[in-house]
Formats: C-alpha cells, sequence, structure tokens
C-alpha cells in the first residue's frame, strides 16, 4: 500500500501542477518574440492516474500587487496536494521568487519550500507557465528541441528537451480551443514524455496533460472548468 500511495504522489508531483505535476522552464528565448501578457482566471481540471480514481485539481493564477502568483490544488478521497508559486514578469522575462508545496495522506504528509536565493532556475509551477507564454515563440523542432530545465519540489534540477508539436485546435470537456501542442521529453530517461496543449491567449492556462512512459500513458489532465477573470473567454 505504502508503494502504491508513493507512486501516486510521485504522478501527482509530476503533473499536478504540472500541475503537479506540470512543468518546465529556463529557455532561452527569442528577444524579438512577443509573449502574450498574464492574465487572471481560475480553472478546473480532471486528473486520471492509472489504478486511482480520477480527482479534480483547482488552478488559479492572480495577481497580487506587481507579482503573481499560480495555486493548484487537488483532493481525493484522504489524499490531498498543493502547490503555489509567486514571481514576476517583465517583458519576455519571467523571474521565481517563492515556491511552496505540500502533500498529505490521513492528514500526515510533507511540506516543501523554496525561497528566492534557492530558486537557481524556475520552480515548476512559474516554469509551467513561463513555457506556455514561449511555445511558439521559438525556434524549437522535434529535429532541433530546446532545451528545458527547472527545479522540482525538493530543488532538485530536472531537464527535458521540447519542440512544439502542432498549432491544432483541441477538444476538452471544457470545450473546444485553439491550442499550442508541445512535446517534452526526459533528458535522462528516453522512456518518458510529457505532452502539453495550452492556450496561446491565456498563459498559464493547460488545456489538456500526458505523461508517458514506456509508449503508455499514465497520467492524463484535461481542462473541465475556465473563469477568466476579465477579458472575453476563448
Amino acid at each position: 500500500m505504502r508503494c502504491a500511495l508513493s507512486r501516486y504522489f510521485h504522478h501527482l508531483r509530476r503533473l499536478a501542477a504540472t500541475a503537479a505535476l506540470i512543468l518546465c522552464g529556463a529557455l532561452v528565448a527569442d528577444a524579438s518574440a512577443a509573449t502574450k501578457a498574464p492574465q487572471a482566471f481560475e480553472a478546473s481540471y480532471r486528473l486520471k492516474v492509472s489504478g486511482w480514481p480520477s480527482a479534480t485539481i483547482t488552478h488559479h493564477l492572480s495577481q497580487e500587487g506587481n507579482h503573481w502568483r499560480s495555486d493548484m490544488r487537488f483532493s481525493i478521497a484522504v489524499v490531498s496536494g498543493e502547490e503555489r508559486s509567486r514571481f514576476s514578469v517583465a517583458d519576455n522575462t519571467t523571474r521565481a521568487l517563492l515556491y511552496n508545496s505540500s502533500y498529505s495522506l490521513f492528514g500526515i504528509g510533507n511540506d516543501y519550500q523554496l525561497k528566492e536565493g534557492e530558486l537557481t532556475t524556475l520552480d515548476r509551477q512559474t516554469a509551467l507557465f513561463d513555457l506556455s507564454r514561449r511555445a511558439g515563440n521559438e525556434h524549437c523542432t522535434e529535429a532541433a528541441p530546446c532545451d528545458v530545465r527547472f527545479l522540482d519540489h525538493e530543488g532538485d534540477e530536472e531537464h527535458y528537451r521540447y519542440y512544439l508539436d502542432s498549432q491544432q485546435p483541441i477538444s476538452v470537456p471544457a470545450g473546444k480551443f485553439d491550442a499550442r501542442n508541445v512535446v517534452l521529453l526526459n533528458a535522462e530517461k528516453r522512456d518518458r514524455e510529457l505532452h502539453l496543449s495550452f492556450h496561446p491567449d491565456w498563459p498559464g492556462l493547460v488545456l489538456s496533460a500526458e505523461y508517458i512512459k514506456n509508449g503508455e500513458r499514465e497520467t492524463q489532465i484535461a481542462l473541465t472548468e475556465f473563469k477568466p477573470d476579465g477579458g472575453t473567454t476563448p
């Protein structure tokens, strides 16, 4: 049972956030590329992990003075988790300021924090936002992917390679949306990859995500509800 729960948390931390799980960052941007300004929103996703009942992830992106905050959390039966990051945005640059996460089973679990001085690159919540802005604005192809580096919840650096797969619209439970569809390949573990779809006009908004290992989909996220804070719903 402990092994199964450990595996469950492993997938959630990799995607919930990305939520947990979802992730990515520290990309070298084309200085001339125009990136979208952040906009506040609330979203909900359906999370499916192989062998477990589905759960709901809530995602809030909000502005706090000169900073932005990304907050993702989920709860299923006696299991819960949360990731929060605070970051600043200036033109094409995203700067991580603070990252917190917690996971618990029966009310017992672990809390993690990375302060600004420990954030040698972007945490995965901030990196998820950053990648969603840059996707489509960089020359990253399957033949010549871009490096993606970010810090996990314990501050260890993870390394992926990313490319834009297509810009075809996709359909999810919340509706049909324009999308930028990207693929992330684990640089050290070739059998693992992450497929992410972002909305081009709402930085940080995940439309769908799939974590694939050995050719099999182990974890899936799909947008079920979207509430923009002002502006027009896409």
